[in-house]
């Protein structure tokens, strides 16, 4: 599972991005086999709210843990590649999501998980820009901010004497 995916997992079906998604559909009032879909989304979302590379790291080796994931090698004619075993059919989609976050963590700062900083907003993302600056979920949520900030600012100056 690429981590993107991950992103939009924890996005559609999280209780928190939901709460503050103001007319987006709640994905959790289907069938009672979503559910397992919003608890898996909100099992991963802390990862991204950790502010500590420690919390990060410890809510993935405790997610991995749980899946009674194990590494292995498997031979693909004379290539070998690394691979990894899920005991537990049920395990799947969450042992798919940490292994996501594993790799992501270990080939990158782990600054570059966040939660949306917009007011309005709780969506995760994966910052992939270059100088690792990123702090809003979407362009969208950026814009929507910056003009709120240009608004305040406008009406304190008129209020001025």
């Amino acid at each position: 599972m690429p981590v993107d995916a991950v992103v939009e997992l924890v996005n559609g079906w999280g209780s928190v991005p939901r709460a503050r998604a103001a007319g987006r559909p709640c994905p959790s009032d289907g069938p009672a086999s979503t559910a397992a879909l919003v608890t898996l989304a909100d099992r991963l979302y802390p990862v991204f709210a950790a502010r500590t590379a420690t919390e990060r790291a410890r809510l993935v080796s405790v997610l991995m843990t749980e899946c009674d994931l194990r590494p292995a090698l498997r031979a693909d004619g004379d290539h070998v590649r690394s691979a990894w075993l899920v005991p537990r059919k049920r395990d799947a989609l969450p042992a798919a999501a940490a292994v996501a976050l594993h790799a992501q963590l270990a080939a990158h700062d782990h600054d570059r998980l966040g939660v949306c900083a917009s007011s309005d907003c709780a969506d995760v993302y994966v910052d992939v820009s270059p100088r690792a600056h990123r702090r809003y979920c979407s362009v969208t949520c950026q814009n929507r901010e910056r003009v709120a900030a240009f608004r305040r600012r406008s009406a304190s100056s008129q209020r001025l004497p």
